[in-house]
């Protein structure tokens, strides 16, 4: 039989969210849709659903290594995104990883506070994410909250955004994209800054009514990371993954599911 096709191979290093909207799940739905194949280095359960998060089950480190190292010397990828991670111990062993492996096309989400509010990253984690993987990645991906965190001052507003930006890309990767969902305004501004072309490239986008936006920042990262993995610059890759959550976010906002924050549709394309 001939094997000639190859599938454009996406690797999510991130946590499981049992309620199915964000997270490992989120993630393999979004690179299902966006015609690739997923694979998962699980880094934490947690018990979640639409109301919040009950709690958080780290997995060892020495086993999201044995993962890694199961998927990258056997499968390897094309793209990987990069979610939830606990503590500073696996932020270091996971970069570690990537690096032995020569991966590249990396997009990092710097998750810390799930839609809930519930803390998802440990103080301590915040400089080795700084460090460690942060240099390493091709696009970096925060919201505003995340944003301020990383920089150790609030960027709340949509001026603040492209400074915030730059200062971020000064620490080594090549490209962030910063989320405006949380400005206090009608309009969603998303800003990307491509460090190597020192360009700012701005989004911008309406505000959607709805309760169902559970794991659209991870939705968003798969896309991108999804994009790349078919060849997609970063700015096309940026363009084509909005595109798509807003979809998901509008096929969505028409359902209901549980009795908080629901998920996207991230099947909008299909049915």
């Amino acid at each position: 039989m001939t094997q000639g096709k190859k599938y454009c191979r996406v690797l999510t290093i991130a946590g499981s969210d049992s309620g199915g909207g964000a997270g490992i799940q989120a993630d393999l739905k979004t690179i299902a849709a966006s015609g690739c194949y997923g694979m998962t280095v699980i880094t934490a359960l947690t018990a979640q659903n639409t109301l919040g998060v009950t709690g958080i089950h780290a997995v060892p480190v020495d086993f999201v290594k044995a993962q890694l190292d199961a998927v990258l010397s056997d499968i390897g990828c094309d793209a990987v995104k990069i979610g939830m991670l606990f503590s500073a111990e696996l932020i270091r062993t996971v970069a570690d990883g990537l690096r032995r492996y020569g991966v590249t096309r990396i997009v990092l989400d710097p998750v810390m506070v799930a839609q809930s509010g519930d803390k998802l990253l440990q103080a301590e984690a915040i400089d080795a994410l700084k460090q460690h993987l942060i240099p390493l990645a091709d696009i970096v991906t925060p919201n505003l909250p995340e944003a301020s965190v990383l920089l150790g001052r609030e960027i709340s507003t949509s001026e603040a955004m492209g400074a915030a930006a730059v200062e971020l890309a000064g620490l080594g990767c090549r490209s962030v994209l910063i989320k405006g969902g949380h400005l206090d305004s009608d309009d969603c501004v998303d800003c990307l800054y491509l460090r190597e072309e020192e360009r700012m490239v701005t989004f911008p986008g309406r505000r959607i009514a709805t309760r169902n936006n559970h794991g659209t920042g991870c939705t968003l990262s798969s896309a991108i990371a999804s994009c790349l993995a078919r060849g997609e610059g970063i700015e096309q890759a940026v363009r084509q993954a909005k595109s798509y959550i807003t979809g998901a976010i509008e096929a969505g906002a028409v359902y209901s599911i549980g009795h908080g924050h629901g998920p996207v549709h991230h099947f909008h394309r299909f049915w």
